[in-house]
């Protein structure tokens, strides 16, 4: 509804400051020219909308101006209570502060939007660790969390896999994935990501940085996740399944499993063969990771190629076999 964009293009002035029409036209994912209307309407209705020229112009609130945040719908109000994680909260030193925020917020709420709120609280929970795994040890969190904030420099030691390192890093930003916490930090002129649990030593210089320009941790973390996937997956295992194993295949391999899937099943009925079993091509890591990847699923799937890959799955049978056999 206009309204709404009217109320998100005010905010989004208030909130950053000098912006040009194609910036909001992103944020707001509409046009340019839906742009300058909703300006032009903001302005109709006393809003001080100042208009800078220049190659450094763009769009800003006159000096000192605020809006109140009204006009919150039901859903709204209610969703800004699934906004924080208690978990990750807690674990960043800031559970009491959550809390407290949360009830300053309800109290403020007129009566309906309130209740509805308290109904979400009580029907919806996140729980971000997976199943039968505990979450990290995190001693570092809260130190690391404040040289983001302050933009201090960290000497830390690192425990990698080939061993200890020792790294000056300048923290931009903390990412919780599946219930770890991963810090993303610039090194040696190069941006990476560290797993919070994996610090041995943290100490903060007093030395600061700055950020650089137009750094956008959200899309940092998308790309990163997908080169991650891109470099381990190298390979494609030929795999025949049963019906029970294409049920299973998702939970093993998650949403590399799907697309696989969903590519086999397209050619509909003509993809079975005549037991009933489909032949997938999947993207796996090393034959040493992909043999015990695909051994989860048992006889319930056939390994078809590449050749060694096969050679490899049959070797570990033998040599199971041969563990198990009758003494």
């Amino acid at each position: 509804m206009r309204a709404d964009r009217l109320l998100s293009l005010l905010l989004l002035l208030q909130n950053r400051g000098r912006m040009t029409a194609p910036e909001l036209a992103a944020e707001l994912e509409v046009s340019v020219r839906t742009v300058y209307r909703d300006i032009e309407a903001l302005g109709a209705s006393g809003v001080p909308v100042h208009a800078d020229r220049g190659p450094a112009g763009g769009y800003r609130l006159m000096d000192g101006y605020r809006t109140r945040l009204t006009g919150l719908t039901d859903a709204q109000a209610g969703s800004l209570f699934l906004a924080g994680a208690p978990g990750p909260a807690g674990e960043l030193g800031l559970g009491a502060d959550l809390a407290a925020a949360q009830l300053k917020l309800q109290a403020s709420l007129p009566a309906e939007p309130a209740a509805r709120a308290r109904q979400i609280q009580a029907r919806f929970h996140l729980d971000a660790p997976a199943w039968f795994r505990d979450a990290d040890p995190v001693p570092h969190l809260a130190q690391v969390a404040q040289a983001v904030w302050d933009q201090r420099i960290l000497r830390t030691r690192y425990r990698r896999w080939g061993g200890e390192v020792h790294r000056e890093l300048r923290p931009l930003g903390l990412v919780v994935k599946g219930g770890i916490w991963y810090l993303v930090a610039l090194a040696q002129e190069a941006v990476r990501s560290y797993r919070v649990g994996r610090f041995l030593a943290v100490e903060t210089l007093e030395e600061g940085f700055e950020r650089p320009a137009g750094f956008d941790l959200a899309a940092y973390w998308q790309e990163s996740s997908r080169r991650l996937e891109t470099s381990l997956l190298r390979q494609t295992a030929v795999v025949r399944l049963s019906p029970r194993a294409r049920k299973l295949l998702p939970m093993h391999f998650g949403s590399v499993a799907v697309r696989a899937l969903a590519e086999a099943e397209a050619a509909g009925p003509d993809a079975l063969d005549a037991e009933g079993w489909l032949q997938v091509r999947l993207p796996v890591e090393t034959h040493a990771v992909a043999v015990g990847d695909l051994l989860r699923l048992g006889p319930e799937a056939e390994v078809l190629g590449p050749p060694e890959l096969r050679r490899a799955v049959a070797d570990a049978v033998a040599a199971l076999a041969e563990r198990y056999a009758p003494r």
